[in-house]
């Protein structure tokens, strides 16, 4: 490149060409770098204060040097800049901010200025070369892509692409897949970025879509739609479920991804070095999904709790291991696939905690009411589970109960709700001792026995809960020396989601006057006018529908 910037003018042309085309760049970028080396050189000879500036001819290879000074109205630079009454001396008609241009002497590169303008230019082609990468490749994420393995750096594969480099990272690459220079690879591009050093393209073999891609080359029905892979759950190199529904009544999508004789799954058995692949149909209801991902286990039992997104599965005893899989892997996939947190017991550990809850409940009954343990087990046998549902149900409810009649009815819910109302009288006792305000209480989804955590917790303002977040309030897990640790919650065990955490600190920062009410509606609606637009106040704000009082029955009548 040194003899390039001394070569005559067209061995110039040449070299900017060659170069361009090497690099798959533009022409005109080699040209601009090869007139700021020139500049550069320019400067170093002339004076850095100057303002020099080289051009080149992309026809003929002239190449220009000229020293530009520009006109001002007062001059804070005398080397580039001349004041606007100095400069219509020699030229009346010039204004301010004109160039005025002269010419300067071909220069003749020594070692070191060669050296330079080779760095300038090189390193604007670089900058270049990684645009174009960036460009290239930012719209291909999500592609599968061929490449040849460069090098191995301590676990990291740097894939030659062809017109660019990418990188598997050792987390992002097949446990125990061993590769060398030379090979060919294929990878996912799951990210692409432009970093300080250049771009980045960064390539996976252990990303879910890299198997569902996989699918989708091997599968006809996936590439034209027909099948959708609805989500994939991997433990790379080991084992994977992927759940898929047919958008074709006719077409089984499990036989349709196996293949005949179990061709088309063994062909990405292949590629993924022998990685075991569970094909699961999916189903809207979630139970049956879930029952279906942790095959090959059998499934006695599931109870949902969708608030939480969690389910409980009852398998035989003798299932456990093969539910549970082994380090987990069964258990873990399936709730990767489904998004739920499934909670796996044994048939005889379910036995044994309903005894326990019925045993507990039956003891709050007793104590609570102060009856004997038949009644106690025959209303948790009912179905009532708490002292509000015994006080508060409908009185005929109770009665119904085989053995029951309206005047036991009665005196159970008179003695449910007393024993309520001192509790209730206990626990705001232990809140004004807390030093809970009042206010608290007005918060709505704030209970009694909420308000005694708080205090418990040093939360004592209404300005106090509306600083909360949800996980505050609910607990939330870390990683710790490689271990998850959970961290309990203010409110923890009180039967609170996180919609409902995340309603009670909105409702807070209302009352505090941190944001206004009509924020917790995320689609308010407003008075509209007779074009559609809606109805401003006097402060120039849209009026709420829900402000408007409506008009009494009788006016609308």
């Amino acid at each position: 490149m040194a003899t390039g910037i001394s070569a005559n003018r067209l061995e110039l042309l040449q070299i900017a060409n060659a170069v361009a085309a090497e690099k798959s760049i533009d022409k005109s970028i080699v040209l601009e770098a090869i007139e700021e080396a020139i500049q550069k050189a320019a400067k170093s000879r002339y004076g850095s204060e100057h303002d020099i500036r080289a051009t080149l001819n992309p026809v003929t290879g002239e190449m220009a040097l000229k020293k530009v000074i520009t006109v001002v109205e007062e001059v804070e630079n005398d080397v580039t800049q001349i004041s606007l009454a100095t400069a219509q001396l020699d030229a009346p008609d010039i204004q301010l901010g004109d160039m005025i241009e002269e010419p300067l002497p071909p220069i003749e590169f020594g070692r070191v200025a060669s050296q330079t303008a080779k760095q300038v230019i090189m390193q604007k082609v670089r900058d270049a070369e990684r645009e174009r990468q960036y460009l290239e490749y930012k719209d291909r994420i999500g592609e599968i892509i061929n490449g040849i393995v460069k090098r191995v750096e301590y676990g990291h594969i740097i894939v030659d692409l062809g017109r660019a480099e990418g990188v598997i990272r050792r987390e992002q690459g097949l446990p125990r897949e061993n590769v060398k220079s030379g090979d060919r690879i294929r990878s996912y591009i799951y990210d692409v970025r432009q970093e300080l050093r250049g771009s980045q393209i960064f390539l996976s073999r252990a990303h879910p879509q890299f198997m569902a891609q996989l699918f989708a080359q091997e599968v006809p029905e996936v590439y034209d739609g027909i099948i959708e892979i609805v989500a994939v759950a991997r433990d790379p190199g080991s084992r994977a479920k992927i759940a898929v529904r047919s958008n074709d009544g006719s077409i089984d999508p499990v036989g349709a991804c196996v293949g005949m004789r179990g061709s088309r799954v063994q062909a990405v058995v292949n590629e993924l070095q022998g990685e075991r692949i569970d094909i699961i149909p999916y189903i809207e209801d979630a139970a049956s999904f879930i029952v279906n991902a942790l095959q090959p286990a059998e499934v006695t039992k599931v109870v949902l709790d969708e608030a939480n997104t969690r389910i409980e599965v009852v398998v035989p005893d003798e299932q456990l291991s093969l539910a549970i899989g082994r380090r987990g892997q069964n258990v873990r996939l399936a709730s990767q696939l489904s998004g739920w947190t499934i909670d796996i017991l044994t048939e005889e550990q379910e036995s044994e905690r309903r005894q326990k809850e019925f045993l507990e409940k039956s003891e709050l009954f007793m104590g609570a009411l102060d009856v004997d343990e038949m009644i106690a087990q025959l209303l948790v046998t009912e179905g009532f589970e708490t002292l509000e549902e015994v006080g508060y149900v409908a009185q005929d409810e109770l009665a119904s109960i085989e053995g029951f009649d309206e005047e036991t009815a009665q005196e159970l819910q008179a003695r449910a709700r007393e024993f309520l109302d001192k509790q209730a009288e206990e626990q705001d006792e232990a809140r004004k001792a807390a030093g809970v305000e009042d206010d608290v209480l007005e918060i709505e989804g704030v209970t009694l026995p909420m308000a005694v955590k708080f205090g418990e917790n040093e939360i004592k303002t209404v300005e106090d809960v509306a600083g909360l977040v949800p996980d505050d309030l609910l607990g939330w897990d870390e990683v710790k020396a490689g271990e998850t640790v959970h961290e309990a919650g203010i409110l923890e065990g009180m039967d609170m989601d996180s919609d409902a955490a995340q309603m009670m600190i909105m409702q807070a920062r209302v009352k505090a006057g941190w944001i206004e009410a009509s924020a917790l509606d995320p689609d308010p609606e407003y008075v509209l006018d007779e074009d559609g637009n809606p109805v401003l106040d006097d402060e120039g704000e849209p009026i709420l529908l829900t402000d408007v009082a409506l008009p009494a029955a009788e006016e609308m009548a």
